[in-house]
Order: structure tokens, then sequence, then C-alpha cells
């Protein structure tokens, strides 16, 4: 239930929208933030559960502007609260962040200019702010409003926790009288619950503005030679930018010299880039036409591109919260975006390793063994992608008509006679061999491994020859998917028969699988090539937003700041589409607010005159 503090965050007159309009440049809230924002001025505590890309930082950004207090904004990362102090400089804000990253002068003249009034936004990371140093600064200031950002980290039914994070659940006794808001794009129940529990426990409101993002097509495939699976994917994705997770530094390295080969605008990103080489590239990235980003994880939090097409996961993603987030990034300006996820054993076997090497809490390991058991029902469903990956987050929809499923229902088949074999073989052998030694004996090959070890003598050896090597790796994915099989870590990924396994090898249970296409001869179906950027602009837009967006990287770079704080690709879009002739016209243009007029009207006019032609 929520409850209204005695002094609301805002005096009662101040408008929201006048701020959304005079301050950002924006005509109109997206669904759900006004809501929001009206219970954080009233003093009401809210965990907001919103979709990637759903504008969550004007959700508390507009109450602190409006505040006759100090906001404390918690973050993650070093780069994003630089990212977001800019960007609220550049609209006119005056907002500070500490961090370890600053030398001392500089933190003691953010701290001087929060302590005057200067500035009422002050970012902070969990680490920095739990010091006992500085909660006793802050509770010399007052603080109206605290704002936990990527909150899933406080809570141990998080995908992302970090204890530091936890920590912050201690300042509900310490400020009792501030108002938290805590945001995050995934949390299942059970990480909501826990969330609001450690910070405003049964005082508060919980928001979920809706997990779908119906313009996502979801596809999911098996993985069997990505080059040339890849390849298939991008063969419609002239001029168009995308991005391509990959699980190791090394890998994404080897997908961005393959992609630039075959004439593709790749650049690799990861954490073991130098730091200026990253920040070049992720500019690259923001401000140039088709751009393709291979990149781990390293790369993707606080960035806010809206044309971006297509998100593919050359590996496993550690669980659905992080596949949901990945997948994001696409289509934010909620014209269509594809998704593909690629993914084998060998994926299964390192994240299983990834879990049973974190730590020591064998509740966590727990937890996070069926998170992934959750991803793999996901990746093997039969039905609606869309209407399982929202299940997830306990959303229900009819089918979407826009998944790989809907579009191109797969065939059930009784597996039943295939798994008894593939049991039988994992049994006799003794539950202590990878899937390549049993679908070897399946298939009865002659390699000294099998010979050595006499498991050509097995009754199994053989009786399954007919099928090809690609056909019974695809058919034992899917029993370990189906909790048929499950692979041992700490025996070297070996495969063992779980209770259903055993029932069905037994005769008491039965198995049905999708069915299975050997696909390396098969070329992909060609869908309508499109080159055009979302906003469907013409060859003359086109090449003035190409203009637009160059001034903005030169802009960014003599004020080092990310390109986007200048202006996001989509007022550039609208610009070109516009082409405003004067400082009232540019006015007008969604994202161009007075400040950013002042400083930056007159050269983009000028930019635009010089090319609409």
């Amino acid at each position: 239930m929520a409850v209204q503090h005695d002094i609301p965050l805002v005096e009662t007159d101040a408008d929201p929208a006048d701020v959304l309009h005079n301050v950002f440049g924006y005509s109109e809230f997206r669904p759900g933030q006004s809501e929001i924002i009206d219970h954080l001025m009233n003093g009401e505590h809210v965990l907001a559960v919103m979709p990637t890309g759903g504008g969550k930082s004007l959700c508390y950004q507009i109450p602190a502007i409006l505040s006759r207090t100090v906001t404390v904004v918690v973050s993650p990362l070093v780069a994003l609260m630089d990212d977001q102090v800019a960007a609220l400089r550049a609209s006119g804000v005056n907002a500070v962040s500490i961090h370890s990253g600053m030398n001392g002068d500089d933190q003691i003249d953010a701290w001087n200019a929060v302590q005057s009034g200067a500035a009422k936004i002050i970012y902070l990371s969990p680490e920095r702010l739990m010091t006992q140093r500085m909660l006793e600064a802050l509770s010399a200031v007052s603080v109206g409003l605290f704002v936990i950002d990527e909150a899933h980290c406080v809570s141990k039914w998080g995908v992302s926790f970090r204890p530091e994070y936890e920590m912050l659940s201690q300042l509900k006794e310490r400020f009792p009288q501030s108002t938290f808001g805590a945001f995050t794009a995934t949390a299942d129940a059970a990480t909501r619950q826990d969330i609001a529990r450690k910070l405003f426990p049964g005082r508060g409101t919980t928001i979920v503005q809706g997990f779908d993002r119906p313009n996502l097509r979801l596809s999911v495939g098996p993985k069997d030679s990505w080059r040339r699976q890849l390849t298939a994917f991008m063969e419609d994705k002239d001029g168009q930018s995308g991005i391509i997770y990959c699980l190791s530094r090394k890998y994404t390295e080897e997908v961005a010299a393959f992609l630039a080969e075959e004439g593709h605008n790749a650049i690799a990103y990861h954490a073991g880039q130098d730091s200026e080489l990253r920040k070049r590239n992720q500019d690259r990235f923001m401000s140039e036409n088709a751009v393709v980003m291979v990149a781990t994880i390293a790369f993707g939090m606080g960035i806010d591109k809206p044309d971006i097409r297509f998100v593919c996961h050359l590996n496993l993603p550690g669980s659905v919260e992080a596949y949901y987030q990945e997948i994001g990034r696409a289509g934010r300006d909620g014209a269509s975006a594809e998704t593909l996820m690629l993914y084998g054993l060998d994926d299964i076997r390192i994240r299983r390793m990834f879990i049973d090497q974190d730590g020591e809490d064998a509740q966590h390991k727990l937890r996070e063994h069926k998170r992934l058991d959750s991803l793999l029902a996901y990746c093997e469903a039969a039905t609606c992608r869309r209407k399982v990956l929202l299940a997830y987050f306990d959303e229900e929809i009819e089918p979407c008509g826009n998944c790989d499923n809907c579009l191109n229902p797969p065939i059930r088949i009784d597996g039943t006679r295939h798994a008894q074999m593939i049991l039988s073989a994992v049994y006799r052998t003794g539950q202590v061999f990878g899937a390549a030694h049993v679908i070897d004996v399946v298939r009865g090959a002659q390699n000294q491994k099998v010979l050595e070890r006499g498991h050509d003598n097995l009754p199994t050896f053989g009786v399954g020859a007919d099928q090809s090597k690609q056909y019974w790796q695809g058919f034992v994915r899917q029993m370990v998917a189906g909790g048929v099989l499950s692979i041992n870590i700490q025996k070297y990924g070996c495969l063992e028969i779980t209770k259903l396994g055993g029932e069905i090898l037994r005769g008491n249970r039965q198995f049905e699988f999708r069915e299975i296409k050997e696909t390396a001869g098969r070329e992909r179906k060609r869908r309508a090539k499109s080159s055009r950027s979302a906003a469907n602009l013409s060859s003359v837009e086109d090449r003035l937003l190409t203009q637009l967006k160059a001034l903005r990287l030169e802009l960014a770079k003599a004020r080092n700041v990310p390109a986007y704080v200048v202006f996001p690709d989509a007022t550039l879009i609208e610009m070109a589409q516009e082409r405003p002739a004067g400082l009232d016209a540019m006015a007008e243009i969604n994202g161009v607010g007075p400040k950013k007029l002042e400083e930056y009207g007159a050269m983009f006019l000028e930019a635009i005159r010089n090319g609409a032609v």
C-alpha cells in the first residue's frame, strides 16, 4: 500500500509537462511515465519495472528538477553516471557525480555544488554512497529522493545481484523521511518482492509497465556453422545498424574480422580494449550509419540509439533477464527490428561452469541453474516464443505472429525411441562421457576412443547410424533442454540421466521433440530487403542525416561527451525529415530544449540549409 509523506517532494502546483517540454524538448510523455512521476512527486515510494528503452530516466529526473531538496541517484557504472550528468547539463540542468575516476579537487567542487544548492542531483555508486563519511555528509543536507537505478542488483533473487547494492537496504532507517524510487527493466515476481521489501517494506507501489516489445521479431536456432548462419542473417541488412553479442573477447575480434571481410562495417568492443579505443568505437556506432558492433556484454548499458535494427547472440546469454535486456536495445524507435540467438551444447556447458564457479552460495547457484533452465526451455519452445518469454515475467499475451515459431510452426514428433537409444548409451557407458562420445557410440563410429573402451561391443553401438551427427547433436540438445539429460560440470561436462530420463528409458514416459531440419545446404528464406533507417528516409534525407551526425560527432568530441548527449538519433532523424528553416521551427523538434536550441540551434540550421538539396 502506498504511503504519502506529510510533505510532498515538490510544490503541488508544479507541472511535470512544463519540464518535459521546456527543459528536455519533448511534447508528450511515453506510456507510464506520468503515473510514476506523480507517485514520486507525492512522496510515495515506487518500484518501476519498465521495458528497455521505455524512458525511465525522465521518471526520476523530472521530480528531481522540481524538488525543493537534493536527489541522490545510485548507478552501477562510472561511465553511465558521467553520461547521465553530461546529458542533464546539456539540457541546462546542473547535476554532478562523485566517483573514483575523478581527482580530489573535482570531487570537492562537486560536493560544494550540492551543499550550496547549485546542484540538486548527485550521482553516486553504491560503494561511495554507503561509506560512513558520505552518509554523514548527506544527513547534513536535505535528501528528498533516493533513486536506485538497475534495482534488480539489490536482490539476491535477481540475475545480477551485487552485495554492495544490498547495503542500500540500510538507507530506509537512516533517511526515514526520504522518498525511494527503484527502477529496473528486468525483474520477475520474486525479484520485485525482494527489492520492495529491502527498500521500503510494505509502504510502496510497484508499477510494472509491461515487457512486451511487439516490434521485435524473435528467432532462435541451433548453432551448427556460425559463419554460414551469420552470413544468412546479415544478407538483408545492408545499411542497418546492429549488435552481435559474443561470449569471449577473442570471439568478438574473430567475428568482427569475418564480417569486415564480408563487406560489413563491423567493429569489435570488449573490456580488454584500451578505454580510448572503446570510446572511439562507441562514438562510431552512435554516429555513423550501418555500423555493426560485435561485442561482449560490456557493451550496451546506457546506449540510447533508437534505430538499432537487429541484435544477434552467437552464444547463449546467461539468463532470460539478460537476453531480454540485450535484445531490448533493438528497435527503440518503435519500428520493426529482428533478433536471432544461436546456441549449442558447448554454450550450455560453459554457462553451467560459470554458475558453479560463482562463489560458495549453494542456493544462489541453484537459482542460477534454474534461470538457465528457463532460458533453455525458451530456446526449445514449440509454441509462440514471445508468449513463453513474457510468461517468465508473469505477463500473458496471445500468440504474437511475429516470431519464428508463429511464422513457421515447428513440427512435434514422438522421439521416445531415439531418446531411449541415447539414454541407453549414456547408461551403458557409465554416465561419464560427453555428448560427442555418446553420439559416436549411437552412430557406430569406429574411432580410437570407442574401440579402446570396448564400446563397440555395447548393444546400443550403431543403433542410430541412419541419422547424421548433426541430427543427434540437435536431439541431445533438446534432451538437455527438456530436462531428460543433465550436464555435470564437475565431471567435465559428462551427460547424466535425470529422473525424467529414467522414466523415459524404462518406457513409462514419452519424449516429444521439435523436428530437426538439416540446414547445411538450405538457404535462408529471403525477406524484403530494406536499407532504409527506421524513419524511412528518402535518399536526400538520408544524406542530410549523415551530415547532421558528422556535425554532432564533431561537437561531442570538442566537449568530450558521448555523441547522443548533443542530440539523440531520433532528434536528428526528425530534423532530416522536417528540415526546420528557423529557430522557432527547430524548437518544435522533439529533443531540442531551450538550452540545446541556444547552444546548437544555429549550427544545425546551417547544416540543414547546406545539406537540403
